[in-house]
């Protein structure tokens, strides 16, 4: 983990040190795999303050790191570097916190740096890439159980905690989300979380869902007819995978994110329905479920590779349904590798 961290002072933003304090960057940067911990990053020194209950843990996930006590305070960490300016997570700690990381360092200035921080997380290299995709793979073998077991009669609930039984059972160690199953008008809710409605025949069910292996997250989304669906939703489903498809072929390295929303967005207003997609059209996904950069109408960040993102056009109409269908993909040089290999085509159970 050692060549990430000096990767923080490839653009330190006028920090000679950082503090970190959030899971996903604590783990990103050391392997640790706890919230009860801080880093202290130096161009010189690594170290990790936690307590005793993880000091064992800590030597085994972070060697390079000296390990800290938190009992001896954070005052001790602070002791042991001369640097003055410190950046940290200003947008991951509490106003408290953050006044009892100043009392333990007085003479340190501290300077926001989220940014900063957050930055090298961008761009994937082939190790999470591999991990992203394994969890992707948990999802598609997921779908296809599912398949199998959605029926009139069931609840979303149902569908829902069957799909993330699955996926623990099958090497998962945590769900990326809480999982999305909306059937029939409920389907108009982008994130319509699973309820106990039971699913009628006829209605489209939409599946937004994720798990994380190794600490990386999936996400992918499948609307699929239980029964013979109605023609405007067959021909809805129509216009929404024709705008996935236009934004996938937009997708590769150099590319404004903006243009890639703009790819899809065109082809559901044409179709009449701008007014009923109202999301950005992706997100980048990697330790958190939302990354950055993000594929919409406002980000004109430039695609690189090592960048995975989702592709998720939707139509919502409220008091009829909806339909979303989501890849997760991976921007290399000269093109994309689409992680999700679940089909796409409307599927009537």
């Amino acid at each position: 983990m050692t060549d990430r961290t000096e990767r923080l002072f490839e653009n330190d933003g006028g920090c000679d040190a950082f503090f970190i304090s959030s899971y996903p960057n604590i783990f990103y940067y050391s392997g640790f795999e706890s919230e009860d911990g801080y880093l202290l990053v130096t161009r010189e020194k690594r170290m990790l303050i936690t307590d005793s209950r993880y000091t064992v843990q800590a030597k085994e996930q972070s060697p390079g790191f000296e390990i800290l006590n938190i009992s001896d305070g954070l005052k001790n960490a602070f002791l042991k570097i001369n640097e003055k300016n410190i950046g940290f997570e200003n947008e991951a700690v509490t106003v408290g916190e953050f006044e009892r990381i100043k009392a333990a360092a007085p003479d340190k200035n501290f300077i926001s740096a989220q940014s900063e921080i957050n930055a090298p997380r961008r761009i994937k290299d082939e190790g999470e890439i591999k991990k992203i995709a394994e969890a992707e793979r948990l999802g598609d073998e997921a779908f296809s159980h599912i398949l199998n077991i959605i029926k009139p009669g069931m609840t979303e609930n149902g569908v829902a905690l069957e799909l993330e039984f699955f996926m623990k059972k099958h090497g998962a160690s945590a769900l990326s989300f809480d999982t999305i199953s909306a059937s029939g008008v409920r389907g108009a809710m982008p994130h319509g979380r699973a309820s106990d409605k039971t699913i009628e025949k006829g209605e489209l069910l939409t599946l937004d869902f994720g798990c994380v292996f190794e600490g990386y997250c999936s996400d992918m989304t499948r609307t699929v007819a239980v029964g013979e669906p109605s023609d405007i939703m067959k021909n809805v489903y129509g216009i929404v995978l024709k705008a996935q498809l236009a934004a996938l072929n937009e997708i590769s390295a150099g590319k404004k994110c903006s243009d890639i929303d703009a790819a899809a967005r065109k082809v559901i207003t044409d179709a009449g329905y701008g007014k009923n997609f109202g999301h950005s059209l992706g997100h980048s996904v990697g330790i958190e479920i939302h990354e950055n950069p993000n594929l919409s109408p406002k980000c004109d960040d430039l695609t690189e590779p090592g960048h995975i993102l989702t592709v998720e056009p939707g139509i919502y109409i409220e008091g009829v349904g909806g339909v979303r269908i989501e890849d997760l993909v991976a921007v290399k040089d000269g093109g994309v590798v689409n992680l999700t290999h679940s089909p796409k085509e409307l599927i009537i159970l």
